[in-house]
């Protein structure tokens, strides 16, 4: 028996269903109504009558996607994710870049303010007079001296932190302080102020005596000598050990000298070298390491209360991010 095949509806005059082929699929066909062009959108054809499931999705119009197309509108969106991110990176640490001067201005303006209310700045180390005790020190020992950025904490908005530190103890020496509720050491407090965005170890050091928070603003200890325990004195820096600089000594003019700079946390260095007589400043950065001393892999300027320059300053011995590498007795190489 052959199917009978009736179309009605919208059938276009361009041969897109030519009678012969729709012949081969049903047999007798009759085609009824009349033929415009172009298709409308409710539908091309209506096919009627006794036509097989078959041959009705032959003329069933597909709209959904291939796998090809899929692959395609995928890679498309990872390409452009990939140009995306860089520069979604390059925003975040543009924004924090901007917060670590920030922070440096606010350091500064601190520092002037100290000088304004005080008319001097202030050390770079202030020596204890007591020990833990209360007991005087003999000839005011220089060890646990507070650095120059706990001196500035009232003038940055951390009066409650300052107000209970006293400077007469050293502070691996000094008690607890009850801040909020919370009992901690001076040297564990985490100073946002003091602290770059971008630095990848905004992280407590815990060492056997105490619990350490690191710094990433030192202040200008001068081109090389720092200070002499022996004599008491100190070197050509813009801040002083165990005594205040006034701005009229700064003879070069405070527009053409350092304050303060970025140093990184957990840094490497050298210290104890145990040198009788004045060093000369070295010309090279490969004359760092055969001065000798003890060396420290990972602990320098990771105590921001302590007023060693190793933790809480920098010279100006080379230009700013020069590389000193040395290499320790495991073989590896530090910067």
């Amino acid at each position: 028996m052959k199917l009978r095949c009736v179309l009605s509806g919208n059938l276009c005059s361009k041969n897109l269903f030519p009678p012969h082929s729709i012949q081969k699929l049903c047999g007798k066909v009759s085609l009824t109504g009349t033929c415009r062009y172009p298709f409308d959108n409710a539908g091309d054809a209506k096919v009627a009558g006794n036509m097989s499931a078959a041959a009705q999705n032959n003329f069933r119009r597909r709209d959904a996607f291939t796998l090809i197309e899929l692959l395609v509108v995928i890679s498309i969106i990872g390409v452009l994710m990939a140009m995306l991110l860089p520069a979604v990176q390059m925003v975040r640490e543009a924004a924090r870049r901007t917060s670590c001067a920030n922070n440096m201005r606010q350091i500064v303006v601190a520092t002037l303010n100290y000088e304004s209310a005080l008319k001097q700045l202030p050390p770079a180390s202030l020596f204890p007079v007591v020990d833990g005790d209360g007991v005087a020190l003999a000839d005011n020992a220089t060890r646990n001296g507070w650095s120059a950025q706990v001196m500035l904490l009232p003038y940055l908005e951390e009066v409650n932190l300052s107000s209970k530190i006293d400077f007469k103890v050293g502070y691996k020496e000094h008690p607890p302080i009850d801040i909020g509720g919370e009992l901690k050491g001076v040297a564990s407090f985490r100073i946002p102020t003091y602290l770059c965005p971008s630095e990848v170890n905004d992280r407590e050091r815990i060492a056997t005596d105490n619990i350490y928070y690191p710094i990433n603003y030192g202040w200008n200890a001068g081109p090389w000598f720092v200070f002499d325990p022996n004599s008491k004195t100190g070197g050509p820096g813009t801040f002083a050990i165990n005594q205040s600089t006034r701005l009229n000594s700064i003879t070069d003019g405070t527009s053409q000298t350092l304050l303060f700079a970025e140093v990184k946390a957990f840094n490497p260095y050298f210290r104890n070298a145990d040198h009788s007589a004045p060093l000369a400043i070295p010309n090279s950065p490969d004359e760092i390491p055969i001065l000798g001393g003890d060396f420290k892999s990972n602990s320098g300027h990771t105590e921001w209360v302590d007023g060693r320059v190793h933790q809480a300053g920098f010279t100006a011995t080379f230009p700013p991010n020069t590389k000193v590498l040395v290499t320790d007795t495991d073989g590896q190489i530090y910067d």
